[in-house]
């Protein structure tokens, strides 16, 4: 695994609905909070989820990405996540091909969230948010935020768009790295050599080997 955990392909346990996961679903008013609400409430409530079971707080991967599944899923638009991840080749995929590639990379970024959510199930981690600060003139922003875990301190940044239905996040930085930006690069490098079904099929047998690993 690299330093990036969202992005590291560590074999993880198959995204299922756990109907024992005590999780609940994102909240209207969650959903058209303030951007840094928003996050808040994302991270915040996947957490305490995890850290009051105790088969998600002993590192049941299984588990923990169904709650990352349904109650962090919700405030995202992963779809445009993987819009521009994928790039130009997006606007040259039929309409089936952008299907697949935007359910089988969602599948894969909540699983990798889920594998870094992991290493913060311990009850004494602490979280601060910064007020969402304009990214640019886009009119996105950027909400920082620090992970204090047994005095060791991460920073994780979220990038947000404003939709219809509210703000959600569709980039994350860890360390440095933007997801979308490294993504982008190693799916240029896959098209390239394979073209829009070759990214379609390494996503599906990435996730595949996840699945048969769990």
């Amino acid at each position: 695994m690299n330093r990036f955990g969202l992005i590291s392909l560590a074999p993880v346990a198959a995204v299922a609905m756990i109907a024992t996961v005590q999780a609940q679903t994102a909240q209207p008013n969650d959903l058209k909070a303030a951007p840094d609400r928003l996050v808040q409430a994302a991270v915040e409530g996947v957490i305490t989820t995890i850290q009051s079971n105790p088969e998600t707080r002993g590192g049941d991967m299984a588990k923990i990405t169904a709650v990352v599944q349904k109650q962090f899923l919700p405030y995202t638009d992963f779809g445009r996540t993987t819009r521009l991840a994928v790039g130009s080749a997006w606007r040259t995929a039929t309409p089936e091909q952008q299907k697949q590639l935007s359910e089988q990379f969602t599948q894969l970024l909540v699983r990798s969230y889920a594998v870094s959510l992991a290493q913060l199930r311990e009850q004494n981690v602490k979280f601060r948010f910064k007020p969402a600060q304009t990214a640019g003139g886009s009119g996105d922003v950027v909400v920082e935020s620090r992970v204090l875990n047994n005095g060791d301190e991460m920073q994780i940044d979220y990038r947000l768009q404003r939709t219809p239905s509210g703000w959600r996040i569709y980039d994350i930085n860890m360390m440095g790295a933007w997801l979308i930006e490294v993504y982008r690069k190693q799916f240029a490098d896959i098209v390239a050599r394979g073209g829009v079904d070759g990214l379609v099929q390494y996503l599906v047998n990435h996730n595949a080997r996840q699945a048969g690993a769990s």
